[in-house]
């Protein structure tokens, strides 16, 4: 295979991500300098976090550079390797961006094994949405057997492993997700107490009603009214980690009316970046990969077929459309 293809950044969006923001080119796959990796992705991950990489913003990383391959997690088969450490037929996780095929130093891949664990969950479950998820809840919620978490998004990649981890520690874990049929699955399949459904209408008083003894820790992935409305149920001294704010990705404001509350209540919130805590990764992942090989910890999946099927992939999970972690599967 001399040829393959990949997605660019063509422009940055101006509000809602468009599929014209996107490129797709035909590379030449070059020769392997020594030390280089040659590797067929067999999935692409589409993850919240490209939102903001696509603007030309001061953030915690560089934006994604205009007429580049997009950022983005994969999970392949090493073609050809000039590389000590790898081997033709190693499956690998790495960063290799929205493309059939990639070239790396190896410094970001990591060798994994399919033989327990499906090939795709290393980019969801035992892989960077599953080690965020973990990291949030161990390091920063850190809750006690008793206690209440509420996480948004419950039906995704991220939310749906706070929620069975905070489970498998003794705690309440009531999910929010839009759609009964998502709300059905937090609960039937993936074992939470209690799931609110936000597109209902009645946020307030769900949210009360399924936090009887109020909420102590906040996984929080969509930012606006959904988080808003929880801050008025906190406990004193509560937690919350700061994932993500999907809601207001596409440049809609984003108030926060219950600021009050972070005082009377003395409440603690921190943002994190999993990319940044390399160090933990060894013991979450030994964790999420132990749970998912004994049937312990569920996932979903929404797969799109096809390179070219990504950008309205991506639109779909930013506008919630997905089921589960959202693949794009290329092999």
């Amino acid at each position: 295979m001399t040829t393959y293809q990949r997605l660019v950044l063509a422009s940055r969006p101006q509000g809602a991500v468009l599929a014209t923001d996107f490129r797709l080119e035909t590379a030449t796959v070059a020769p392997l300098k020594d030390g280089q990796v040659l590797v067929r992705n067999h999935f692409l991950s589409l993850d919240p976090y490209m939102r903001m990489r696509m603007e030309d913003v001061k953030s915690y990383a560089a934006p994604q550079a205009i007429g580049e391959t997009m950022i983005g997690g994969t999970v392949g088969e090493v073609v050809e390797s000039k590389h000590p450490k790898y081997a033709a037929g190693d499956t690998v996780v790495g960063m290799l961006g929205w493309a059939e095929m990639g070239v790396c130093d190896g410094m970001q891949l990591r060798r994994v094994d399919a033989t327990h664990v499906p090939l795709s969950a290393y980019l969801g479950a035992v892989g960077m949405p599953g080690m965020t998820a973990w990291y949030g809840l161990t390091q920063i919620i850190a809750p006690k057997a008793g206690e209440t978490v509420v996480v948004s998004a419950a039906s995704g990649a991220v939310g749906s492993v706070v929620g069975q981890l905070a489970k498998l520690r003794g705690c309440r874990a009531v999910g929010i997700a839009g759609g009964a049929e998502k709300c059905a699955y937090v609960v039937d399949e993936l074992g939470f107490d209690a799931c609110i459904d936000y597109k209902a209408g009645n946020l307030a008083a769900d949210i009360k009603a399924a936090t009887p003894d109020g909420i102590d820790g906040i996984f929080e992935n969509v930012g606006g009214t959904i988080f808003d409305t929880c801050l008025a149920r906190m406990n004193p001294f509560g937690r919350i980690a700061l994932c993500g704010l999907i809601s207001g990705y596409d440049g809609e404001p984003m108030t926060i009316s219950n600021v009050r509350n972070f005082l009377t209540m003395r409440l603690s919130m921190r943002g994190f970046i999993v990319s940044e805590h390399i160090e933990l990764w060894p013991q979450g992942l030994g964790e999420l990969g132990g749970l998912v090989a004994g049937g312990k910890l569920k996932f979903r999946e929404s797969v799109a077929q096809g390179l070219a099927a990504a950008p309205e992939a991506f639109i779909g999970l930013l506008k919630g459309r997905n089921f589960g972690k959202q693949l794009v599967k290329l092999v």
